[in-house]
């Protein structure tokens, strides 16, 4: 049976001489596997642009329940790039972005709320032509509303200690390494409350930035076992830096 569906590329693999599997993120079906065929050879009429990681894609695709591989008839752009191909501050977010999601996103279900995040984020981080150097930032703490683990609580002059093993604002250090002090707390606090469109408003330092990066990484192993270590954060900090 054929349906419509936007799209988020995720990854993709050769499968044969010329043709790939893609993980795409879909608005109906979450994450699946799409085996196209011919996609790498000089005559195929997909372009393989159109797979490069976080393209937003419209898919008319074959979809069998609780088969592993799924088909896709058509795939055109649903959006065009025109800032984050060409500008490397962008690309190495969308590179980190991209390597996040492949990695905390598994369920084969829709998502609607999940899916509009990602897809409105993604253009707003290639159209906008603010200060963005902390949008991946922002990005990856509200991604924890959709992933389950959200951080809880407020930060005050009484809680002005962020516990990433729990999740919340107190007001003692733990008997553990994975938290947060004041001012790295209140900072943190600060971007939880931060709409990703005001990603301009936020004020910190590069070494402040570095550091609140390791900790949401800190905090996304500690809360999704599947969340392995990944290669993009050092690349990052260079390029932003």
């Amino acid at each position: 049976m054929l349906f419509k569906t936007n799209g988020i590329v995720f990854h993709r693999i050769k499968y044969s001489e010329s043709s790939v599997i893609a993980k795409i993120y879909t608005e109906l079906f979450g994450i699946q596997s799409y085996l196209i065929k011919g996609v790498r050879s000089k005559k195929s009429k997909i372009k393989s642009a159109l797979l490069q990681h976080l393209s937003l894609v419209d898919l008319v695709v074959y979809h069998k329940e609780k088969s592993n591989i799924q088909y896709i008839k058509e795939i055109r752009s649903a959006y065009q790039f025109t800032s984050i191909p060409f500008d490397i501050r962008k690309s190495s977010i969308a590179v980190f972005i991209n390597e996040v999601l492949y990695k905390s996103i598994h369920e084969e279900e829709a998502n609607q709320n999940l899916f509009d995040y990602l897809f409105n984020s993604i253009k707003l981080l290639d159209m906008t032509t603010k200060n963005f150097v902390d949008f991946h930032l922002l990005f990856t703490i509200g991604l924890t509303k959709y992933l389950g683990f959200f951080p809880r609580g407020n930060f005050s002059d009484k809680k002005t200690v962020f516990d990433l093993q729990e999740g919340f604002f107190q007001n003692a250090i733990p008997n553990h390494s994975n938290y947060l002090k004041k001012p790295l707390s209140e900072i943190f606090y600060n971007l939880l409350n931060t709409p990703i469109e005001h990603m301009d408003s936020v004020k910190i330092s590069n070494s402040q930035r570095n550091e609140l990066l390791n900790k949401i990484i800190k905090y996304y192993r500690l809360h999704l076992p599947s969340f392995k270590d990944i290669k993009s954060p050092d690349i990052l900090k260079e390029v932003l830096s």
